[in-house]
């Protein structure tokens, strides 16, 4: 019996399956967490060093920089006086 097909391209090239990574994004075709990637370029890794180290293209790279430029557009912050 086929299991059925629980991945979902949650932006171009980020995909969630919840049988992958406990369904955290990761890029298309990998186990690698979108927020790792994300992560090492806020650290300071250069694109080519996140490339090289994990068998990347670039465009696999910054996909993951649309996909946490789309959740941030989405979301909304509510200051709260006094606080």
């Amino acid at each position: 019996m086929e299991e059925p097909d629980n991945a979902a391209e949650v932006y171009p090239g980020v995909v969630v399956d919840s049988r992958v990574v406990h369904g955290m994004p990761v890029i298309k075709g990998t186990r690698i967490p979108a927020r790792l990637i994300v992560g090492q370029l806020a650290g300071g890794e250069s694109i080519e060093s996140i490339m090289e180290a994990y068998a990347l293209t670039e465009e696999q790279v910054r996909a993951t920089l649309g996909y946490a430029a789309e959740r941030l557009g989405a979301e909304t912050v509510y200051v709260v006086a006094g606080q």
